[in-house]
């Protein structure tokens, strides 16, 4: 069996989809294997992308246009949906996409010559929709930071997701971006099992600390919402109602669910790692996620992909809906788009009025 990599969420580092040969590690019998997982570390790489806005035309998504400053994401959920993207770059969705980290230093400067583009029409940008905007290579690179500070100087909405205490560090730009409009944050929350989420988002902030920035966040007068994202069945599906009464008590405006997602390469890393830790909970777990996706680990279909469907889907759905009436609440307001001004295109350039 593979062993967990300590501080990892992935146990092995296979293939992706697009490659010709593949990789497995084997133990030699002299402990090799042992100490080339201990010095795994995290590295950076510079991505010389030429433009930062991916805009989608997904109906299951309430926003049309989306900002990743990082790709890979150094968390190490294992259930991430964004692991395959690392297929792409001739990378492994396994410890790769959670140890080989690409980042836009220039990823400022790019959304300021495109937010000047004459054509350009405003609507709330999502930071951190694929991987998370705030993780831990972000306290040093502060790409993130420099992107929310320009939104901030051009009066441009934005909706930030992450599951990072780090986001407090930007209450300087968010604060006052709130109050003309501009902003809301989501807060992820899957489980306050600490002994569930040290083996299943290794580096992310602790789920108590996570709710400490909810409330932080609210005091500063940020909209805050929570996605209980993903819910596992047998794993986390039984805390739905009581993550929701404690992230209304803590301020939070807002939340709502999503079912756990396995495409691509994400099953069969997701299968490993139950095998790992649950080995007796695994079929279980896998049976009520085939309930709900017709059968098979994974349905892309629009409309029940983020849902699922089936008894068992229903009665999620119908448990948070209760338990989201009954805590009251209030939902969140459109942001302001009418505030948007282009900023110069060129800093050094001077404006004639």
């Amino acid at each position: 069996m593979i062993r967990a990599t300590k501080g990892r969420g992935a146990a092995d580092n296979s293939s992706g989809r697009f490659e010709s040969l593949g990789r497995e590690c084997i133990d030699d019998g002299w402990g090799s294997l042992e100490c080339e997982e201990d010095r795994l570390k995290t590295t950076l790489s510079v991505d010389r992308s030429r433009t930062v806005i991916s805009f989608n035309k997904s109906p299951d998504l309430p926003f049309d246009r989306s900002i990743n400053p990082y790709r890979g994401c150094e968390h190490g959920c294992i259930y991430c949906y964004a692991r395959p993207s690392h297929a792409f770059l001739g990378l492994s969705p396994g410890l790769d996409f959670e140890s080989r980290i690409f980042y836009k230093p220039d990823a400022a400067a790019c959304l300021r010559s495109e937010l000047a583009r004459p054509g350009y029409v405003c609507a709330p940008i999502m930071l951190g929709a694929n991987t998370d905007a705030y993780q831990p290579a972000e306290r040093g690179l502060k790409v993130t930071r420099e992107i929310v500070a320009l939104l901030s100087e051009c009066e441009h909405p934005v909706r930030i997701i992450t599951k990072s205490s780090l986001v407090e560090r930007d209450l300087d730009l968010l604060a006052p971006m709130a109050a003309r409009g501009l902003c809301s944050v989501a807060v992820s929350i899957t489980s306050f099992d600490a002994e569930i989420t040290r083996r299943m988002e290794p580096r992310t902030t602790s789920a108590a600390r996570r709710l400490q920035t909810v409330e932080r966040l609210a005091r500063a007068g940020i909209p805050v919402e929570v996605p209980v994202a993903p819910v596992i069945p047998v794993l986390t599906d039984a805390e739905l109602e009581s993550i929701l009464e404690r992230v209304r008590e803590a301020g939070a405006i807002d939340a709502w669910y999503t079912l756990i997602r396995l495409p691509r390469e994400v099953a069969e890393l997701f299968k490993s790692w139950l095998n790992e830790h649950y080995p007796l909970k695994a079929e279980h777990v896998m049976h009520r996620i085939q309930d709900a996706r017709g059968g098979k680990d994974y349905d892309s279909a629009f409309g029940s992909r983020m849902r699922g469907h089936g008894t068992y889907a229903d009665l999620l759905e119908r448990r948070f809906q209760l338990a989201h009436r009954r805590l009251g609440f209030p939902g969140s307001d459109d942001l302001d788009v009418t505030r948007f001004r282009p900023p110069v295109e060129n800093e050094s350039q001077l404006t004639l009025f």
